[in-house]
């Protein structure tokens, strides 16, 4: 086996990232990464557990699936931990009803909750909802409430798609947090709840998970906060300059995740 490979030993399960990991988003519905969707059979063919873990908030969980599968990923609704429904639980545990900021394809995944006379916002990857209009109208809601509550579906900088890096919801984020001098909740990577609800659905406690994914703050930072190990892959959004961050050090880089499956199939 590989020198180095201390990070493989005694997995049961395995988290993945999807976009960057196993596709790279885009217009055209995207492009597989090279080796992913053998990469996926190889993973389910082991025995291994495997949960997608995904700040994914442009479709819904089925919507998302469907695309998957269309690509040649073998991947069913039950493997995808999403911030939409998770989003949903926490309205619905705290009474709050929401005004939604979020792509329009997301909005089925809400349909179950009350949104008359809202009293807090939820804002998602909403693109070219995006507008000036639209973040205005969200910044009136905030700002006119007595005790604003603002929750995110995930506070990514940017993502890659297949014409190049996209601004993500975090950016959207910071700028209604600014202007209403309010603390968005996020639901979603790198939110420890958002990782140990996915590790509940893996059935696998952390110390026998590992997260793989292109994010160096959101999916391995976050994963390795909640006691797993977490590679970065070098695909997606992953830049050179992401190997010296000051504060996250993954357990390992790895070219791509056909690379990291070939090295934790060998170590089992």
């Amino acid at each position: 086996a590989m020198a180095g490979c201390g990070w493989a030993r005694a997995v049961r399960g395995l988290l993945l990232d999807v976009s960057g990991v196993l596709y790279d988003s885009g217009a055209d519905g995207g492009v597989p990464i090279a080796g992913s969707a053998e990469a996926v059979r190889r993973i389910k063919a082991s025995g291994l557990k495997l949960q997608l873990c995904t700040n994914e908030t442009q479709a819904t969980r089925e919507n998302f699936v469907r695309k998957l599968r269309a690509l040649g990923f073998d991947i069913s609704v039950s493997e995808v931990t999403a911030p939409a429904p998770a989003a949903c639980r926490l309205l619905r545990e705290r009474g709050l009803r929401p005004h939604l900021l979020v792509h329009h394809d997301l909005v089925p995944e809400f349909a179950e909750v009350d949104k008359t006379n809202p009293n807090c916002v939820v804002l998602g990857d909403a693109a070219e909802n995006f507008t000036y209009e639209n973040l205005n109208e969200a910044f009136r809601l905030l700002i006119g409430m007595e005790k604003p509550i603002l929750i995110s579906l995930g506070k990514g900088r940017y993502y890659k798609e297949t014409d190049g890096l996209k601004l993500d919801v975090g950016a959207y984020m910071k700028a209604l947090e600014y202007a209403c001098d309010v603390q968005a909740e996020v639901v979603g990577k790198p939110a420890k709840r958002f990782f140990e609800s996915a590790l509940a659905e893996l059935g696998v406690p952390p110390e026998q998970a590992i997260m793989i994914g292109d994010d160096i703050v959101n999916d391995v930072g976050g994963a390795q906060q909640c006691g797993m190990r977490a590679l970065q892959v070098r695909t997606g959004k992953y830049r050179p300059s992401d190997e010296n961050h000051p504060e996250v050090k993954p357990d390992a880089y790895v070219n791509n995740l056909a690379e990291a499956v070939d090295i934790i199939l060998q170590h089992l």
